[in-house]
């Protein structure tokens, strides 16, 4: 066995200015800027953290009856609304509607988890 400390692997960061979009709006700047740092912490954690994460609120969310229930399948429809949000100037028409449908139905989960 090796007396070495562990080393923590930092994944580099994509090359050029991924996190903006050209000509955007103040207010898309804005939300591009705040999300900035959360996107990079996500970016440096393992892989299949932000998954696991994600999966466990939705089982939980399906699984507990009542308002426990209802937040965490809220807390899927706010992750899944920011990331969304930050990828939408690059999703085509289907790929907003996705998106859209797919929030519309874990907050319609929600609704009837709420009134469990």
């Amino acid at each position: 066995m090796s007396n070495r400390p562990a080393r923590q692997r930092v994944r580099p960061l994509p090359k050029g200015n991924s996190l903006y979009t050209p000509d955007a709006s103040k207010a898309r700047r804005a939300t591009e800027r705040r999300s900035a740092k959360p996107l990079i912490f996500l970016h440096q954690l393992p892989t299949w953290i932000a998954p696991l994460v994600l999966v466990a609120l939705l089982v939980t969310g399906l699984a507990v009856k009542g308002p426990g229930g209802a937040v965490a399948l809220c807390g899927v429809a706010a992750v899944l609304g920011w990331l969304a949000t930050i990828s939408w100037p690059g999703l085509s028409a289907n790929g907003k509607l996705g998106r859209i449908l797919g929030i519309a139905v874990v907050l319609a989960l929600a609704g009837l988890q709420a009134a469990r």
